[in-house]
């Protein structure tokens, strides 16, 4: 399998970086549907930072987010 982990558009300190790929490694050892592995790095985030994270796993999807 190919997990190789690629931060698109991060805007995070170098720490943070570092947490979410550690955290993203770790989400594609426990799941395999991008669903659940998108929903435990945004909650492993959630706990860590406080909310409130969005997450997208994949290599075809689409996304509209307002705040």
């Amino acid at each position: 399998a190919d997990n190789k982990v690629v931060l698109k558009n991060v805007d995070m300190s170098d720490d943070m970086q570092k947490v979410a790929i550690k955290t993203t490694q770790q989400a594609l050892e426990l799941f395999t549907v991008e669903k659940d592995i998108a929903a435990h790095i945004k909650r492993e985030f959630d706990k860590k930072y406080g909310p409130t994270w969005h997450c997208v796993v994949g290599r075809n999807f689409g996304s509209y987010v307002t705040h």
